[in-house]
């Protein structure tokens, strides 16, 4: 009986010597030098921004005063920068109050619109390319703009204090500054919006399309000046980019951008 105990744990022994042998001799993985490792990681970043920028939203620069105080613009100044989220509309349409980047649905839009990009095919080309990462801006027009109406509704201008009806209902535009808006005189209520004034409509948006105008309302070119074209001045929902939510820039801007429905008064 001893010499089959022995002899098991020797044999037991045994074991454990050669499994701790082919441990050691088997080859430790060898780990990549980190520049080798780069351009793998730089592609995961890059696979990660375009899902992101095409899918959940994107940086847009503000490059006119039309929605002043909201949001700031001009000429040879420092736009805001704003983010623009794609999610909110995944749900639902764009609602009243909501600052909307959109693109420009019609030759009316884009009268004045000049392409940023090179004439180069090949700087055009890495131009389209960084824009797809959102490091360039689209090659399109895209405007801001706050909806006023939605589908369905009729929008016009104005009331006995110079307000914007929708639904006969006059709105309450807290965004607008005095001063920002047309004048208005309640003797000549019917001044049109481009002659002095601020009369127009009555327009029906259509079904699936919307409203818009700029907080600024003496310099913006809104849905007001393009009522002679096939969308009767609106804008169609599927020509929305997203939801306007965040100023990212200048830091002295930095702060939320917030709906407020102007219906709700």
């Amino acid at each position: 009986m001893a010499d089959e105990s022995e002899s098991t744990a020797v044999s037991g022994a045994d074991d454990d010597g050669r499994a701790e042998k082919t441990k050691a001799d088997k080859p430790k993985k060898k780990q990549r030098p980190f520049w080798q490792e780069l351009p793998i990681l730089i592609g995961i970043a890059a696979v990660i921004t375009a899902l992101v920028v095409n899918f959940i939203g994107r940086p847009y620069v503000i490059p006119s005063q039309s929605m002043e105080p909201t949001l700031h613009g001009c000429a040879g100044c420092t736009g805001d920068r704003i983010y623009v989220e794609k999610l909110s509309y995944y749900f639902g349409d764009p609602q009243p109050g909501d600052v909307v980047v959109f693109v420009g649905p019609t030759s009316s839009w884009n009268d004045t619109y000049r392409s940023t990009r090179s004439t180069n095919t090949v700087v055009r080309g890495i131009q389209n390319g960084l824009s797809f990462f959102g490091l360039v801006p689209p090659d399109e027009n895209d405007l801001v703009k706050r909806v006023i109406a939605i589908g369905g509704q009729t929008v016009q201008c104005c009331d006995a204090e110079g307000r914007v009806m929708v639904d006969g209902k006059p709105l309450d535009e807290t965004y607008i500054e005095a001063g920002r808006n047309n004048p208005f005189n309640p003797a000549m209520p019917n001044i049109p919006f481009n002659q002095g004034g601020r009369a127009f409509g009555p327009v029906k948006v259509p079904e699936g399309n919307l409203w818009v105008m700029g907080d600024n309302r003496r310099e913006s070119r809104d849905s007001r000046y393009h009522q002679e074209d096939e969308f009767d001045g609106t804008v169609p929902v599927s020509d929305v980019r997203g939801k306007a939510v965040f100023k990212i820039w200048p830091p002295s801007r930095i702060g939320p951008i917030r709906s407020q429905d102007p219906q709700t008064n």
